[in-house]
């Protein structure tokens, strides 16, 4: 059910003279076989992921390096996930089950709201960092997705106005699962999120279920903190 986003991958590229369409959808092609042999199946977000106009979320410096599977920087302390890490926190919220409003904690780039966006019928998110979130916001205008609204404000409170969510996402490290998102989970409701631990980050996935929550622990990762207040 792709299709949420109005802007297609070849308007995207009409869009930014300094990326090459032919050399770009190799690059494309070359991040689906890449994202398929780690190990993501699902059809649909490894289609969405490897074909988003990635090189729209960075900056002009770094569009040549939009489509490796690597963590890009876009200022003030943060960075765009790598293509993988978005591909497999995409795929661990659609374990089965419903899934058609999603809170996503740290919007930064805008690339994982995108590819939620295109996957799901509504998409909540928040930022901390006020020109971060300034500039998501114009970009997904700009973008034409009409199923996003996004706010400055505190992720670790949530969004209780539209609450109860089927998927909670956090993109940023937590030292614990924050009880105020737990409480917005809808009834078999999921939340993938990165934690910290004594051997490192994990990164988990929290269903709602009738007496409370089941923990999983999927794997591995890397993240930058997750941090309260705004600025």
């Amino acid at each position: 059910m792709v299709g949420y986003a109005a802007l297609s991958a070849h308007e995207a590229e009409a869009r930014s003279g300094s990326v090459d369409a032919a050399g770009t959808a190799r690059a494309r092609q070359r991040l689906a076989e890449r994202l398929s042999a780690a190990g993501i199946q699902h059809e649909r977000v490894l289609s969405t992921v490897s074909q988003m106009p990635r090189h729209l979320f960075v900056d002009e410096a770094l569009a040549t390096h939009a489509y490796e599977d690597s963590a890009l920087p876009i200022g003030h302390g943060q960075t765009i996930s790598q293509p993988y890490t978005v591909a497999r926190m995409t795929e661990a919220l659609f374990a089965p089950g419903r899934c058609s409003t999603v809170l996503e904690i740290g919007t930064g780039s805008a690339f994982q709201t995108a590819v939620l966006a295109s996957l799901v019928r509504r998409v909540y998110s928040i930022e901390r960092v006020a020109a971060l979130w300034r500039r998501a916001d114009e970009r997904l205008k700009s973008m034409r997705f009409r199923n996003v609204r996004l706010r400055h404000g505190d992720g670790a409170l949530g969004w209780r106005e539209y609450a109860p969510f089927d998927g909670i996402l956090i993109t940023a490290a937590a030292d614990g699962v924050p009880r105020q998102l737990a409480e917005q989970l809808a009834p078999g409701g999921r939340m993938v999120l990165p934690l910290n631990g004594d051997d490192g980050q994990v990164l988990v996935r929290l269903t709602r279920n009738s007496i409370g929550f089941r923990h999983e622990v999927l794997e591995p990762v890397t993240f930058v903190p997750l941090l309260g207040g705004v600025v």
